[in-house]
């Protein structure tokens, strides 16, 4: 049998950077919260009740806000759901405490985020959904023009958003999906991370430009 030699420890083992180094970013205050900057890092989770279901809502956002979750998601689907979110923040106010609260708009949802940006202090659009773009048969490219026109399309509809938020003193936060993203972004970038950078990027220049 074959008796192996025990191997050698280095005498010093190579020296890695184990700190965590924060980017440099501008502060953003989500209601008496404030992200970014020199801040601590706040903790953010999500509620799955569905948000129609007022009691069970204001339950799973008080006990995520007890076990030190500082700012809370939830999902609006609807203008249904973005009205009940009224009631949700009031209700939370009166039984317990405000929480910061963030909604989650999804498909097509210029006139559900105008609705919901009343009665929270943070809204998530998603870029690949906010404006919906019924796919063509046997398309394989855009032309610039036409890039340019859904473009402009977006910036008419995404204004009235961030007029609204900017006025109240609110956030946005521009949430891109990989598996979301607009046709035209897949079409000009292909399945690429580029796509998902430019995606966010066309929002945040207009957001800017505002």
């Amino acid at each position: 049998m074959q008796t192996l030699s025990t191997p050698q420890r280095a005498a010093t083992l190579p020296a890695f950077d184990t700190t965590i180094h924060r980017r440099q970013t501008r502060p953003v205050r989500v209601a008496n919260v404030t992200i970014g900057g020199g801040y601590p890092v706040v903790v953010q989770s999500m509620i799955n009740e569905d948000t129609l279901d007022i009691n069970g809502s204001v339950a799973a956002i008080r006990r995520l806000h007890e076990i030190g979750c500082e700012i809370v998601r939830v999902t609006v689907p609807s203008m249904a759901h973005a009205k009940a979110l009224a009631e949700i923040k009031e209700k939370l106010a009166a039984t317990y405490q405000s929480v910061p609260l963030v909604a989650d708009v999804h498909h097509n949802g210029m006139k559900i985020a105008l609705e919901v940006a009343k009665h929270v202090d943070k809204v998530r659009i998603n870029p690949g959904l906010y404006v919906f773009e019924k796919p063509k048969a046997n398309r394989s490219e855009y032309t610039e023009a036409e890039f340019e026109e859904i473009g402009e399309k977006i910036r008419e509809t995404l204004e009235p958003l961030v007029i609204s938020l900017r006025d109240q003193g609110k956030a946005m936060r521009i949430g891109v999906n990989h598996g979301s993203l607009a046709e035209r972004m897949l079409f000009t970038y292909g399945d690429t991370p580029e796509g998902m950078v430019e995606s966010a990027l066309e929002f945040i220049r207009i957001c800017e430009s505002l």
